[in-house]
C-alpha cells in the first residue's frame, strides 16, 4: 500500500512571528481587521498558513519597518506591494533587512537563482567578510532556531547550507596557501557526528586570510584521527565548532579529553552545544561566542 506524502509547506502563526517578528496577537487582529492573510485548516480543524502566506507577512513587516501602515499596505495590491519592496531594495541596497529578506524568501521557495543573484550583490558591495558577519551569519542564526523548531524543513536548511558551501568552497580555493612568517598553525575540524560546516569553513577562510596556515580536516571526525593528525601537523591551535554534537550528556567530558589529550595546544571551541550549556572550561580551552571574536582571541594567544 502506497503512502500519500503532503508536500505542502505548512506554517503556525508563531512561525509566522518568529520569520517576521510580528507578533501572532497582531497578526491575529490584522486577519479579523484587514483580512490580509487567511488561515487555511487541516481536516481535523486546526489553522495553519501556506508559504504565500508567510511570503506576504515578510512583505508587509518590510514595508512596515520603513514606515508604511498597515491600513495603508491593506488597501494595496500585491503588485503595489512587489514594486514597493523592489524600490526599497534599490534605495537602501545597503540594508542588511533587504538582503535577509530576499534571502529567507529564495530559502522559503527553494529559489537558487534569487539565492544567487542576492548573495553575489552582497559580495560585491560588502565583501565576503563583512557579508558573513552582517547578512549570512544573522540570517543562519534565525534559520538555525527555526530549523530546531521545526518551521522550517530539512530541505530547506540543506538547500541554504549546500549553497553557501559552495561559495566559501571557491573563495578558500582562491587563497594563497603560504601563510605570513608570524602566522601561526591551526587545525579546523568537527567532531565526530557532527556535520554542520559553514562556520568551520568562513573560519578557515577568515585565518588564511589574515595570514595563518590551516589544516582543515573538516566533518565527522572520529577523535583518534584528531590525535593522529595532532601529531603529524603538531598545530598551535586547534578550533573545533560543535553545534549538535556532542550531546549535552557528552561535551563535558569531550572538552576534558581535548584539554587532557592536546595539553600543548591552545584549543578554540564554539557552536551552540558549547555555548548554551554551562561547562567548566579546561585551562587550555578558549570559548568562542561569536566568530567575530575569533580575530581578536587569536591576536591575545
Amino acid at each position: 500500500m502506497k503512502t500519500s506524502i503532503d508536500y505542502m509547506s505548512k506554517y503556525s502563526i508563531k512561525d509566522l512571528e518568529n520569520l517576521s517578528g510580528i507578533k501572532a496577537h497582531t497578526l491575529r487582529i490584522w486577519e479579523q481587521r484587514y483580512g490580509i492573510i487567511v488561515p487555511k485548516r487541516t481536516p481535523t480543524n486546526i489553522r495553519y498558513y501556506d508559504s504565500n502566506d508567510l511570503k506576504s507577512v515578510l512583505k508587509i513587516a518590510r514595508l512596515r519597518e520603513h514606515g508604511f501602515k498597515i491600513s495603508k499596505i491593506a488597501t494595496m495590491t500585491p503588485e503595489h506591494i512587489n514594486r514597493q519592496i523592489s524600490s526599497l531594495a534599490e534605495q537602501e541596497s545597503g540594508d542588511p533587512g533587504n538582503y535577509i529578506h530576499f534571502l529567507t524568501t529564495a530559502m522559503i521557495d527553494l529559489d537558487e537563482d534569487l539565492f544567487e543573484r542576492t548573495l553575489s550583490t552582497c559580495i560585491l558591495q560588502l565583501g565576503l567578510e563583512t557579508t558573513m558577519y552582517s547578512i549570512i551569519h544573522p540570517f543562519l542564526t534565525k534559520i538555525g532556531t527555526l530549523w530546531q523548531t521545526e518551521a522550517i524543513n530539512p530541505a530547506q536548511e540543506h538547500f541554504i547550507s549546500c549553497l553557501l558551501r559552495q561559495k566559501l568552497i571557491v573563495a578558500i580555493d582562491g587563497q594563497k596557501l603560504q601563510g605570513s612568517p608570524d602566522g601561526k598553525k591551526f587545525l579546523l575540524y568537527l567532531p565526530e557526528g557532527e556535520l554542520h560546516e559553514l562556520s568551520l569553513l568562513f573560519s578557515c577562510y577568515l585565518l588564511r586570510k589574515i595570514g595563518h596556515q590551516v589544516i582543515y580536516l573538516g566533518q565527522n571526525l572520529p577523535f583518534t584521527d584528531l590525535g593522529i593528525a595532532y601529531q603529524m601537523y603538531q598545530p598551535d591551535i586547534i578550533l573545533c565548532i560543535c553545534t549538535s554534537f556532542p550531546t549535552r550528556d557528552l561535551i563535558q567530558s569531550y572538552l576534558n579529553d581535548l584539554s587532557t589529550n592536546f595539553p600543548k595546544a591552545t584549543i578554540f571551541v564554539s557552536g551552540f552545544a558549547i555555548i548554551s550549556n554551562e561547562l567548566t572550561i579546561p585551562l587550555n580551552v578558549k570559548v568562542l561566542n561569536q566568530l567575530t571574536e575569533l580575530k581578536e582571541k587569536i591576536s591575545q594567544v
